[in-house]
Parts: C-alpha cells; sequence; structure tokens
C-alpha cells in the first residue's frame, strides 16, 4: 500500500506540472523510486493511474462538502441563504489546499488542467464531482424558488471556472494587480467568491425566498 501511494503521490506531482498528455508512465515510476511493472501492476495503463490520482482526493472533497451543506441547511432550516450554502460548499477545498500540505497544491492544479480540458475533462469531472454539485443545486432551489434548472446550471458553470482556475494558484491575479492581490492568499479569495458568486446567482436566477 506504501508504494501504491508513493506511486500515486508521484503522479500527482507530475501530471500537476505537465498534465496527462505530458507525463509517461517511465516519468512516474522514477520519480516514485520504483520498476515500471509496478506502476502497470498497480493501475495496468496511464488512464487508469491518472484516474487513480483523481479519485483519491476527490472522495474527501466530496464528502467534505456534501457533509458541510447537508449540515448548514439542517442548522439553519428556513433561513438558509445563497451565501451559507456558497461558504459552506466552497470552505473545504480553500481548508485543504490552506492546510493539507504540498499534495493537495498539486491536487487543486490538476483539477484546474482538468476542468479546462477538452479531450476528457468534461467526463472526468462529472465522474467525480457531479453528484456533490447536484445536492448543492437541489438545496440552492429551495432557496431561490422562481430560479430556472438552466439559470443554476450556467451559475454553478461559471463559478466552476473561478473556483478551479483560484485554487490552481497560477499567479496571474499577483501579475495583474501589479502584487496588490495575492494567488495565494486562499483566506481571502474564499471569502471574495462567497460574495461574488452568491450575488451572480441572484443576478441570474431571481431573488431569494420571503422569509
Amino acid at each position: 500500500m506504501e508504494t501504491r501511494e508513493s506511486i500515486l503521490d508521484a503522479a500527482e506531482d507530475l501530471f500537476s506540472k505537465h498534465g496527462f498528455y505530458g507525463v509517461t508512465i517511465r516519468e512516474v515510476a522514477r520519480e516514485a523510486g520504483v520498476d515500471t511493472a509496478l506502476v502497470h501492476y498497480y493501475f495496468r495503463a496511464k488512464r487508469g493511474l491518472f484516474d487513480a490520482v483523481f479519485l483519491r482526493r476527490a472522495e474527501i472533497w466530496n464528502n467534505d462538502r456534501v457533509a458541510a451543506i447537508d449540515r448548514y441547511a439542517r442548522e439553519a432550516g428556513p433561513a438558509m441563504t445563497v451565501e451559507g450554502l456558497l461558504e459552506a460548499f466552497l470552505r473545504p477545498p480553500f481548508e485543504w489546499s490552506l492546510k493539507g500540505g504540498p499534495g493537495w497544491k498539486h491536487y487543486a492544479a490538476l483539477v484546474a488542467q482538468t476542468n479546462a480540458q477538452p479531450v476528457f475533462g468534461g467526463e472526468t469531472m462529472a465522474r467525480y464531482f457531479d453528484p456533490a454539485i447536484r445536492r448543492l443545486i437541489e438545496l440552492l432551489r429551495q432557496v431561490l424558488p422562481d430560479a430556472r434548472d438552466q439559470d443554476l446550471y450556467w451559475a454553478w458553470h461559471n463559478l466552476s471556472g473561478a473556483l478551479t482556475l483560484t485554487l490552481g494558484e497560477t499567479g496571474r491575479l499577483d501579475r495583474l494587480s501589479g502584487g496588490l492581490c495575492r494567488s495565494g492568499d486562499l483566506e481571502a479569495a474564499g471569502d471574495y467568491m462567497v460574495r461574488f458568486a452568491a450575488a451572480g446567482f441572484r443576478a441570474v436566477c431571481g431573488g431569494e425566498r420571503a422569509r
């Protein structure tokens, strides 16, 4: 099991830097300090390895996010707000990236790449993240009862791009702002994203229910 985890760590690092097509099984084996036969033994092919890398942390992200929004929904009841739901849903990936060590940084960069990957990115993101996102949208429907389904999905689509780009910490914001803002300041990024996304959901989905 330790060998398998070492291979996953090495692959995660390499995939996050060079993408799926820029990495070979041989390079992963060399980085992990194992023979290529062991990589094939555990994962068969490069796509199997990539999927295992993706699934390992996706389960943690999604379990934490669904638990957080379900807990918030129970505690808030009819006082649920868009901000409250988005804060609960977005906070876990930001927290893992802030406190989980370099592996979580690599994973966030990998998710950002995959979300924009035209060949298999959509299928991969759907497979690993859609159940959690559907639960969020289900709860948002309760808060935004006049929203059409297409409005909710478009609003999420825009938030999804912002989320993965932000967690990727590309440094783009640092250069654009001349150092005024830092892409690595994930505490500030999370706060801004909740407010920005909540306003966006209201703008395209209509106001919240009367309480």
